[in-house]
């Protein structure tokens, strides 16, 4: 599809699904390069990178775990620039290589808040690894450790992306249209 609509909003195609997993094995290869040996937990940053965290963990060529956390800064299309607090982690991450999964950092307050939440834990080291980077919108200084794709500043759906919960499910990202 060229194009679809979700509720109010129409969305072009902008990336298709082949250039996200090459994204995505990229990723991989550089956790399996710098991590393979360190029994990594990956952490998955829920709604949005459920379907990064499952295509990246197909591509992973060692055993790993996998754990899921909750908060975003999200309302419609517009950060609200208020990160709710980390829930849903019950694994002892004390002494763990953490690689914190993000569908997307645009700002950069959920991730470095979520770092900052995970880092108080006490794990060995907290890694950031994102599908999807909006360096135009970056306002944080820290390190991502691993980018799949850079992309310009607009608002996108699909792949675990959404508009007010619709468009997850599509293979592809699309891009607003204004």
């Amino acid at each position: 599809m060229k194009r679809v609509k979700l509720l109010d909003r129409e969305f072009e195609l902008s990336i298709p699904e082949a250039d996200i997993l090459r994204g995505i094995k990229k990723i991989s290869d550089e956790i399996d390069r710098d991590l393979r040996d360190k029994d990594p937990l990956l952490i998955c940053v829920l709604n949005g990178s459920f379907m990064f965290a499952s295509d990246l963990m197909k591509e992973m060529s060692f055993n790993c775990a996998i754990s899921f956390v909750k908060l975003s800064s999200y309302s419609g299309t517009e950060t609200t620039g208020k990160v709710k607090e980390l829930i849903g982690l019950s694994e002892n991450i004390k002494g763990r290589h953490i690689v914190l999964l993000e569908d997307i950092v645009d700002t950069g307050i959920t991730i470095a808040n979520a770092t900052e939440q995970l880092k108080k834990l006490e794990p060995k080291d907290v890694r950031v690894a994102t599908m999807l980077f909006k360096p135009d919108a970056y306002v944080k200084d820290m390190k991502l450790d691993y980018i799949g794709l850079e992309i310009p500043n607009d608002f996108i759906v699909g792949y675990g992306l959404d508009y007010n919960g619709y468009g997850r499910n599509l293979r592809n990202i699309y891009t607003v249209v204004e």
